[in-house]
């Protein structure tokens, strides 16, 4: 099992389920308008969760990018599946403790009601001490600092690789922008809340609509890209790819033969 694959199936496997929760909130929102808040913390803290892990996620595979084009003959033992799943766990501990401070903040200052209360399933209108989007904004600071820092350095030492891989560098130096231009895109989450109560004062009377186009746009678009960087530009996926449609649309064909064919 090659690790970029691990990689890529962990950045794929957490956008589906940052998607599905992300849309389980908005359909509850549009059917039920509030819903009970020991529920929408559940939801949220998930979907909290998974977004987080996603600009790690992309951190780690410009690295081991780096790794494959920079250290060619150690790659093979740098990044091994046991280390990858070894990172992977990391990246899920360093998100979970940037989310659990709220849930424990939130548990020590509302009252037992609370939980038993119907909100808008919102974060702000959830985790609503001040602390916490104190905390929330430097964390957010923090991990981009850290995450652009090292996309920057695997980008350009990436840039003066030897040329006897020039053909290697120039595909991992289009990667790594691309991991740079996905994750500008993700950071278009930390201006949600700011473009939607915009909006929101523009257009009081689209509440609902204002916040499914800029989900839409922010949350789901990003998302897209995974695909085409890590599934149609590279050649082995795209060689099984092309496989299994010719072999599915040759079935189908046959089927499809079979059935016309008089008895």
């Amino acid at each position: 099992m090659n690790p970029r694959y691990i990689l890529f199936i962990h950045l794929v496997i957490n956008d589906m389920i940052l998607l599905t929760l992300s849309v389980l909130i908005q359909v509850l929102s549009y059917v039920f308008f509030t819903i009970n808040v020991s529920l929408c913390i559940i939801l949220l803290l998930m979907a909290i969760l998974a977004n987080q892990n996603t600009p790690l996620t992309l951190a780690v595979m410009a690295v081991e990018c780096y790794t494959a084009i920079c250290f060619p003959l150690r790659h093979g033992q740098i990044c091994t599946v046991k280390r990858t799943y070894i990172v992977i766990g990391l990246i899920c501990m360093m998100s979970l403790l940037c989310v659990l401070p709220d849930l424990f903040i939130t548990m020590a200052t509302e009252p037992l009601d609370f939980f038993r209360s119907r909100k808008f399933c919102l974060r702000e209108a959830i985790f609503k001490n001040p602390h916490l989007t104190k905390k929330r904004d430097i964390t957010y600071m923090l991990l981009l600092i850290l995450i652009w820092l090292t996309l920057f350095y695997t980008y350009f030492r990436i840039l003066f690789a030897a040329k006897a891989a020039a053909a290697d560098s120039r595909k991992a130096r289009n990667t790594v922008l691309l991991h740079g231009f996905q994750l500008l895109l993700c950071m278009l989450t930390y201006v949600y809340h700011l473009a939607n109560n915009g909006l929101t004062y523009l257009f009081p009377k689209a509440v609902l609509a204002i916040r499914f186009t800029v989900y839409v746009f922010i949350q789901i678009l990003p998302r897209l890209i995974s695909p085409v960087i890590y599934g149609l530009r590279d050649k082995t996926f795209r060689k099984y790819l092309k496989r299994y449609l010719l072999c599915r649309m040759s079935s189908s064909t046959q089927q499809v033969a079979a059935l016309k064919r008089p008895s």
